[in-house]
């Protein structure tokens, strides 16, 4: 089993407070957060929503590479975009409120039929659309 840790440290209130993330496994950065960033979508600084973007869009990349390969169509290239929607629930409070997918893939040897049915799958097996089942993941998935 493989384990990836990433820490934050958060000093003052939510509205003019901010944070420092460290990506303690990679050892790759730190970088700050904070609420005015988060909310406003401004931009300089990361987010919370954007690094499960990006966590998505990598893990569905790696999902969907072995199933077109275990199918017999390995893929030359697959770019995928995950849009994490962050906003106002209903009720108070905020939410993550869906993912869309967005998917171009160049897959010599592919049927579109064969490949969307395969990109379907992908989405919902990958660990971390999994991890997200309470959000609309929403697909878009097309070769080039």
């Amino acid at each position: 089993m493989t384990h990836r840790q990433a820490t934050t440290t958060w000093t003052g209130d939510l509205s003019s407070g901010s944070g420092e993330t460290t990506l303690d496994s990679s050892k790759l950065t730190t970088f700050e957060v904070s609420w005015p960033t988060r909310a406003e979508d401004r931009a300089g600084q990361t987010s919370p929503e954007e690094l499960i973007a990006a966590a998505h869009s990598s893990c569905y990349c790696m999902q969907l590479s072995a199933l077109l390969g275990d199918a017999g169509t390995p893929p030359e290239t697959i770019r995928t975009t995950a849009r994490v929607s962050f906003g106002p629930r209903t009720g108070g409070g905020f939410e993550i409120s869906g993912i869309l997918l967005t998917v171009r893939a160049r897959v010599p040897g592919a049927r579109s039929g064969d490949f969307r049915k395969i990109a379907d799958v992908a989405k919902a097996s990958c660990p971390v659309s999994a991890a997200f089942t309470g959000a609309v993941i929403t697909l878009d998935a097309a070769l080039e």
